[in-house]
């Protein structure tokens, strides 16, 4: 049978916190190589269309 969980400590939540906090900032860095490009070619083309639409 397995051991009953010793509840004693007054430490019953240090096991919910990771070891190490990922930072949101360091899990979009990577990705800008892609990102940047493809949302500046978006904002190109909707430029151009709003400048041909009213042309």
């Amino acid at each position: 049978m397995s051991k009953p969980a010793d509840h004693s400590t007054h430490d019953a939540h240090a096991h919910d916190v990771p070891a190490v906090e990922e930072d949101v900032v360091d899990s979009i860095v990577p990705m800008m190589p892609i990102v940047l490009p493809l949302a500046g070619a978006v904002l190109m083309f909707l430029l151009a269309f709003i400048a041909v639409s009213m042309a």
